[in-house]
């Protein structure tokens, strides 16, 4: 048997040893995060004397604060395409865009390849009435050509004094040639609800955009409709069609609304630990009646939370075609007086863990809006290629996710919408759903299962 005095000798080396150890992990560290400090101030000399050499020897003499400016969004366009930097005017300009009221043309606008690209006009705007597809390249502005120009200048372009006109160069896709719109400016006011009884026995609610509103005009739209229809009321049919998103606390309440517990969807920073979830309270507005959501490739982060939730827990049938596929969360980071900085944050997860980021809502009933004659050749003029197609974008959660997502989105997602409702191929199908005029065990479901 081990004498005391021995046994505490062994004990004390030990943990000498285990001391020693732990000192050598903590040095090692210590000497990377070093490292990599030294390499950051490398860097940022460089940056310096570039700035210097520009300030003093470029041909004409350039403004400081756009020098720093532009080297700002260089760096952070370079994350990807929804991270910005906000100067003080672009961010009152958000801050009071999302309160549902802002000036401009009416449309939800990304970077691609250089040029602006559509995805999605907001209905009753300017832009919708001037015939602006969700997937259109905008080139030129009054014939000034948008490469060069980060978003965020070309988006202050498109902004202008009320009543005042402004002329976009716009490609489409199955037009040969490029063409004018011409598009006058006015007051954006967003209602971002809009419903109405179809027949004696159907809610249909349509949301344009996820602002400050969205949830109470919600509520209201079905208390209203439970008023109009009574005891025929079948369901409703939430329409999220080229709906771009916005504010994720409003995709959250929209969810709730609908639900009575469980997940509502994840999020998760660049350390799998930081993941927050969203659960649903009890209380669901509808009172449990069926619900139809219908989705295109116009329909994009906010409306996918609100889609895949729905979805995971089996509260809707999702119909239409595959969503636009952002799956990423944007935090606003004021800088005082400075503006205020739009990172790329976190990616969202379905409430089944599902990533949405460049692969989109596949719906269980796929159904291809039918297009008018005179658009049928030309049926990819009102396709969106979705995010997997946008330069820079961030990718899934592995690359093999990304690329195949990637090789479906090829093919885009339709964006189109018929204007009249009797030709709206998706909202009958999903009338008929609702009264059980169809199922969804259906080819169209069969053929949502293949993709």
């Amino acid at each position: 048997m081990m004498r005391k005095s021995e046994y505490a000798l062994w004990a004390l080396l030990v943990l000498a040893v285990l001391a020693a150890g732990s000192t050598m992990v903590s040095l090692a560290r210590s000497q990377s995060a070093s490292a990599a400090n030294s390499e950051i101030y490398r860097q940022l000399d460089l940056f310096g004397e570039v700035l210097e050499r520009v300030r003093s020897d470029y041909v004409e003499k350039p403004e400081d604060g756009k020098l720093i400016e532009s080297a700002i969004n260089g760096m952070l366009t370079a994350l990807d395409p929804n991270s910005a930097y906000l100067n003080p005017k672009h961010f009152r300009d958000m801050q009071v865009q999302t309160r549902g009221e802002f000036g401009g043309l009416g449309i939800e606008v990304t970077m691609e390849n250089g040029v602006v690209k559509v995805v999605s006009p907001i209905e009753d705007t300017p832009a919708s009435k001037a015939g602006l597809m969700s997937g259109d390249l905008i080139t030129h502005l009054d014939k000034e050509q948008i490469l060069g120009l980060t978003l965020q200048e070309a988006v202050e372009k498109m902004r202008g004094p009320v009543n005042s006109p402004i002329t976009l160069t716009v490609l489409r896709k199955g037009v040969e040639d490029p063409f004018d719109v011409k598009v006058t400016r006015d007051v954006i006011h967003i209602n971002p609800v809009k419903y109405n009884a179809e027949g004696d026995d159907v809610g249909y609610i349509r949301l344009t955009t996820f602002n400050e509103q969205t949830t109470a005009n919600l509520q209201k739209a079905v208390e209203d409709l439970k008023k109009q229809l009574g005891p025929n009321l079948k369901g409703y049919v939430l329409d999220l069609r080229n709906n771009p998103g916005g504010l994720l606390d409003q995709a959250i309440s929209v969810s709730d609304a609908f639900l009575d517990q469980g997940a509502i969807v994840l999020t998760r920073g660049r350390n799998l630990e930081e993941t927050q979830r969203s659960n649903a309270r009890q209380g669901d507005i509808t009172d449990g009646q069926k619900i139809v959501v219908l989705i295109n490739g116009g329909s994009a982060s906010a409306s996918e939370i609100v889609a895949g939730a729905l979805q995971d827990h089996h509260r809707a049938t999702i119909l239409g075609t595959r969503s636009f596929g952002k799956g990423s969360v944007q935090t606003i980071i004021p800088l005082g007086s400075n503006g205020a900085l739009r990172l790329t944050t976190a990616r969202y997860y379905t409430p089944s863990g599902r990533s949405i980021q460049a692969k989109g809502i596949a719906p269980e009933v796929v159904v291809e809006e039918e297009l008018p004659d005179e658009l049928k050749q030309k049926a990819e003029a009102q396709g969106t290629r979705g995010e997997a197609n946008l330069r820079g974008h961030l990718k899934g959660d592995s690359e093999e996710e990304g690329a195949a997502a990637e090789a479906e989105e090829e093919s885009g997602s339709s964006a189109y919408v018929a204007p009249e409702k009797d030709k709206d191929t998706q909202l009958k199908y999903a009338l008929d759903l609702l009264r059980g005029i169809k199922s969804v065990d259906t080819e169209a479901k069969k053929k949502a299962e293949a993709n």
